[in-house]
């Protein structure tokens, strides 16, 4: 991998299959995760989780702390996924406020939110402590600030939300002084968590590999069969034989059409700036824009800064997103110095503000996922993962109807009806005009685009040495038409999100069939 950090140039990674982008984030430059082999037998287990990031990594160490078998499947590498591309803050400060929380699910829900996003601080509080994982994990304090765009008072009234929901330690403070990232009136949310995501992942990963339990990377599932004889089937034949699955892949592949038309993909962008050592105050820092600012500390002198979200495939120039990041970063803060890291994640957005974990809908009882972070997955993939733990093992637990992938909002109609239309109009995109094979020709090293061949749709891209790969351009999941993304180098479905690299390899459901080649 290219680690140039100048003024110039950020560090890339090649685009091989084991991660789902080409930019480098500072954690993925920073850790180097557990290798293992693909599956290459069949195999027995209690619990087969289908995901190595956070949500099934956390399940495999919890279910195994209770005395399960677990064994683990990933396509990617550990971490290769959303997890190494968060930001990673535990926070109860959530994407969707408690305000609007208050109206989807009452007050009784917006108290579980909050009780349940508490408990998932304290749960890796604890697994830190008792297992001595070296991550860099701070409490420390998360600032709210509100944009010049919103309500005068929106702060009062997320205070006041926030408290009826339980959260009594919430206030209202003035923030000052030169380590100040953003200054003035903000609603502080005391004792928020600061960690290295992959190398608390990377730990949790090692000690369940220590303990007895199976990890399989550069293994893509292709089926996953509850009931009696539950079976996860993979691309090279071999399967998973089990009594439970969990399926923790951010977008279910297990799921055609049910759980997606209830979410939406978002592509969240960030930037990291060098700044004077000591110069900002460790804390988190957010402000109500919409799509808002989020903001943190990377050791003492890297400052992480996230936002310009925006539909998974539906920006054609998605560079912009990093200059906008950067100028606002300058302008909040312009002592920044040089960006040393760029890169971007996806987000699923739930139409209601809460992640879909339990039992996944119109499946078999033993059937389990986790999906629809909300920009809040660090939590919400430690509340899954605490949630079916109790499932599994036949506890009751109180936030299951919150959190149920079946559940009906019907105060969030609105945010359904119009994240569902967007997707109806991206199917226009067969009867657009498109590029013809003459632009092949002219087409720049490592750009894509869309070409068509009399009904045919192909998706054209050229490597950085002038390799010409052409696929079909229709997605393998329901049918829409991919975009290629200029920063990850790939292609991404406006539709549902799914993501294919230059080879036309999934490296992001819902599709779990590659793009065929068209030569």
């Amino acid at each position: 991998m290219n680690r140039d950090t100048s003024s110039n140039s950020t560090p890339t990674q090649p685009n091989d299959g084991s991660t789902d982008g080409s930019t480098l984030s500072v954690w993925a430059a920073e850790v180097s995760m557990p290798k293992t082999k693909p599956l290459l037998i069949d195999v027995e287990t209690d619990v087969c989780i289908v995901g190595a990031g956070l949500g099934g990594i956390t399940t495999a160490y919890l279910l195994q702390k209770e005395g399960k078998k677990v064994c683990v499947l990933e396509a990617l590498d550990i971490g290769g996924g959303q997890t190494g591309r968060t930001t990673a803050q535990f926070s109860t400060a959530l994407d969707d406020r408690y305000i609007d929380l208050e109206k989807y699910h009452g007050k009784q829900g917006a108290k579980i939110a909050a009780e349940s996003h508490q408990e998932a601080l304290n749960v890796v509080e604890k697994i830190i402590r008792e297992e001595k994982i070296e991550c860099g994990f701070k409490r420390l304090p998360g600032y709210l600030f509100r944009s010049p765009d919103t309500e005068a008072d929106i702060l009062e009234q997320e205070l006041e939300a926030a408290h009826r929901a339980g959260l009594s330690s919430l206030h209202l403070t003035e923030v000052k002084g030169p380590k100040a990232f953003m200054k003035g009136k903000a609603l502080c949310f005391p004792d928020q968590i600061q960690l290295q995501p992959l190398k608390y992942l990377k730990a949790l990963a090692e000690l369940i590999l220590q303990r007895g339990g199976q990890i399989y990377t550069g293994t893509k599932v292709v089926s996953a069969s509850g009931g009696k004889n539950a079976e996860v089937k993979t691309q090279n034949g071999f399967s998973v034989s089990c009594k439970s699955i969990v399926v923790a892949t951010n977008s279910p592949m297990n799921d055609i059409f049910s759980i997606h038309t209830k979410q939406a993909p978002y592509r969240s962008y960030v930037v990291a700036l060098k700044v004077p050592k000591g110069s900002v105050e460790e804390a988190f820092y957010w402000d109500t824009t919409d799509p808002y600012h989020y903001v943190r500390l990377e050791g003492d002198d890297l400052l992480v800064v996230g936002g310009e979200d925006h539909k998974t495939g539906q920006n054609e120039t998605p560079e912009e997103c990093f200059e906008k990041l950067e100028a606002w970063t300058r302008s909040q803060f312009p002592a920044a110095q040089d960006v040393v890291y760029r890169w971007s994640g996806q987000v699923m957005e739930p139409y209601d503000g809460m992640a879909y974990l339990g039992h996944n809908p119109l499946d078999k009882n033993n059937v389990y996922i986790i999906t629809g972070d909300s920009g809040n997955g660090m939590t919400h993939c430690t509340i899954g993962g605490v949630l079916i733990t109790d499932q599994i093992m036949g506890r009751d637990n109180p936030w299951e109807k919150l959190y149920h992938p079946s559940r009906v909002s019907p105060r969030a109609t609105a945010e359904y009806l119009k994240e569902n239309a967007n997707v109806a109009v991206q199917y226009a995109d067969w009867g657009k005009p498109h590029h013809s094979f003459a632009d092949i020709q002219s087409l720049p090293a490592d750009e894509g685009i869309i070409v068509r061949d009399g009904m045919k749709l192909l998706a054209v891209s050229k490597t950085a040495s002038g390799e010409i790969e052409k696929l079909s351009a229709v997605c393998t999941h329901l049918g829409g038409i991919v975009h290629w993304n200029s920063v990850e180098k790939t292609w991404d479905c406006p539709c549902h999100g799914s993501r294919f690299d230059r080879t036309g390899k999934v490296v992001e459901g819902p599709a779990f069939i590659d793009l065929p080649s068209a030569d």
